[in-house]
């Protein structure tokens, strides 16, 4: 019998399970950070070595590596002044903040292309 398949986005780098209603709960890894914490680099190195689900990237592979950014776009947007005035009462930053907000919407919400 196999078992059932979560369904999970990544938000912020971390990982949710998207419930049947669209709620999102954050599911918890199965990595032992003690253990981890205790063995030398070298060990880490030889376990990732063995990983049959893809070996580690060379130094070449991340060299090669490229970070992408999505570009900014500047556009005008008309939102409810009560809202506006929280992000605004955070303080400093409060249009990236706005951004972050939807880009964790967008991210839960996007159908995945395969």
């Amino acid at each position: 019998m196999s078992k059932a398949k979560v369904r999970a986005v990544l938000v912020d780098g971390r990982a949710y399970q998207k419930k049947p209603d669209g709620s999102l709960v954050p599911l918890k890894g199965k990595t032992d950070w003690a253990r981890l914490d205790r063995q030398s680099a070298a060990q880490v190195e030889a376990v990732a070595a063995r990983d049959r689900d893809g070996p580690p990237m060379t130094d070449a592979e991340w060299a090669a590596a490229a970070i992408v950014q999505p570009q900014k776009v500047a556009v005008g947007i008309k939102l409810d002044d009560d809202v506006l005035g929280w992000f605004k009462s955070q303080g400093k930053g409060y249009q990236t903040r706005i951004n972050s907000v939807l880009r964790r919407y967008y991210e839960a919400h996007r159908k995945v292309v395969r």
